[in-house]
C-alpha cells in the first residue's frame, strides 16, 4: 500500500467510520475540496466536518467500506458501500429508523501540502469526488 492510499485508508476507517474530526486536521489540505452525493460541494476542513456529522446524525453507525482501491501516483479511486440506520431526516425523508445500504466510488487527489508551521509539507487529501448510488438510497428510502 502507498502513502496515498494509506491516507484513503485513514479517511474512511479513523476519520468517517469512527467520527474522529482530529484525523482531519491530519491528513487533510487545509482548502480541501469536497463533493459527496448527499449535498453540495465543501471547501474547507469545517466545512467538510459539517457534512459528515449532518451524516452522522441523519445516519446512526455509518459506516463506508472500501470494497476495492487502485492508485496512480497522486490519484486514488475506490469502490465503497456506504451504510446505516437512519434516525434522522435524509433527502427530504423523516426517519426510518431502518438500515440503509447503497454503493458508490470515490475519486480522491492528492497535493503535497504544510499543515502546520512545526511540520515540514506532507501529503494531504487535496480534493474528493463521490458518487454513490442515490437511486438505490432512495428506493430503500420510499419502501414500505
Amino acid at each position: 500500500m502507498n502513502h496515498a492510499e494509506a491516507l484513503v485508508q485513514r479517511f474512511y476507517h479513523q476519520l468517517w467510520n469512527q467520527a474522529d474530526d482530529s484525523v482531519a486536521w491530519d491528513i487533510l489540505s487545509p482548502d480541501f475540496r469536497f463533493r459527496g452525493s448527499l449535498g453540495p460541494e465543501k471547501i474547507g476542513v469545517d466545512g467538510f466536518l459539517n457534512y459528515m456529522r449532518g451524516v452522522h446524525a441523519a445516519l446512526a453507525d455509518y459506516r463506508c467500506d472500501i470494497l476495492d482501491m487502485v492508485s496512480q501516483d497522486q490519484r486514488v479511486a475506490a469502490r465503497m458501500r456506504f451504510g446505516g440506520r437512519q434516525q434522522g431526516p435524509l433527502l427530504g425523508v423523516a426517519s426510518t429508523d431502518r438500515y440503509l445500504s447503497w454503493s458508490g466510488a470515490a475519486f480522491f487527489e492528492m497535493d503535497t501540502v504544510a499543515l502546520s508551521e512545526q511540520e515540514g509539507p506532507k501529503l494531504a487529501i487535496a480534493r474528493l469526488w463521490v458518487l454513490g448510488d442515490l437511486d438505490s438510497l432512495k428506493q430503500q428510502l420510499a419502501a414500505p
